[in-house]
């Protein structure tokens, strides 16, 4: 009997151990089990990418409008399933400066995923993409950074990088970020070869995504900085 309790001991011990181990190498935004993984770059230039995520969406025409008058690049990681939504809105980012990443077709996390599954979501956004015209490097980051074991055995398989990012400000939290602080967080924290993640926020208020955007923008290039893609951003790496 004794023995039964110290085996069920044990047992209970090496599951919480493998579930914690896995909760926070899935969660890890400088750790993957295989291939690489980028958050930033080193690099003593002042030289920084600015990504989106979640698009094409209703701001997306704004979005470009607001990055064109501040003439910058930007690298925009795209749903499958959202680029359906938005179709409209494919065409004048395949036509912009600016860079196209995939971040899968459902925008689900995808961990305990089957490789086929895994397969699926990223080839479908790339053909998405690629049946637009776009014809340059698509970068890929995982749908809210969440990656385990099997995505990124593919990415490795494929010679593919998973691109996460070094500054992300409080704007998932349901409270709403008023844009001076989001402008402060980033200029706080940015430093050269920094990746700065942004949402595509605010759907109902396009102008107070605008203003956050244009803060950040100007503030980083009156501290000197340039704003490059990601592909680009890479190059720089010493």
């Amino acid at each position: 009997m004794r023995k039964l309790m110290n085996y069920a001991l044990v047992s209970l011990l090496v599951f919480f151990i493998v579930f914690f181990s896995s909760y926070h190498l899935m969660n890890a935004r400088t750790v993957q089990v295989a291939g690489k993984l980028v958050t930033e770059v080193e690099t003593k230039e002042k030289v920084v990418a600015l990504t989106f995520n979640g698009g094409p969406s209703k701001q997306t025409e704004q979005l470009l409008e607001t990055l064109a008058d501040e003439d910058v690049k930007a690298t925009f990681f795209l749903n499958g399933s959202t680029i359906v939504k938005h179709s409209d809105q494919l065409d004048p980012l395949v036509k912009s400066p600016h860079q196209l990443g995939n971040q899968g077709y459902s925008y689900e996390r995808m961990v305990l995923k089957s490789p086929v599954w895994i397969k699926e979501q990223i080839e479908k956004t790339d053909q998405l993409i690629r049946e637009a015209g776009y014809e340059d490097t698509i970068p890929f980051r995982p749908p809210y950074g969440k990656k385990l074991l099997v995505l990124p055995l593919y990415l490795q398989f494929q010679q593919r990088e998973t691109i996460m990012w070094s500054i992300e400000p409080q704007i998932y939290a349901k409270i709403e970020a008023e844009p001076e602080s989001i402008v402060e967080h980033v200029t706080t924290n940015t430093r050269p070869g920094a990746i700065i993640s942004l949402d595509v926020l605010y759907e109902d208020d396009v102008e107070y995504s605008m203003e956050a955007v244009k803060g950040i923008v100007e503030a980083l290039k009156q501290d000197g900085y340039s704003f490059v893609t990601v592909s680009e951003l890479l190059k720089y790496q010493q």
